[in-house]
């Protein structure tokens, strides 16, 4: 699947994904969908559950806020 058809398929949502293929910068082209969730958390929940050794990648569908806003992120710590 590529990124440009889950983007499109949910929109404004958090997406887990098993990167298959990437490009020659190592941008994921070609991913399998493990979880879409307009909640983050429940990706980040869905991590821990993931096997070792899997390339996986986690990103947002929406819009990038405009220049001049700020984002911030909250994680959960894995040690």
């Amino acid at each position: 699947m590529k990124i440009e058809d889950i983007k499109e398929q949910y929109k404004d949502e958090w997406v887990l994904v098993e990167v298959l293929k990437e490009d020659k910068l190592n941008k994921p082209k070609d991913v399998k969908l493990i979880m879409p969730s307009k909640n983050r958390d429940d990706i980040y929940d869905k991590l821990e559950s993931i096997e070792s050794g899997i390339h996986i990648a986690t990103f947002y569908t929406g819009e990038i806020p405009e220049k001049g806003y700020a984002v911030a992120f909250y994680g959960k710590n894995q040690h």
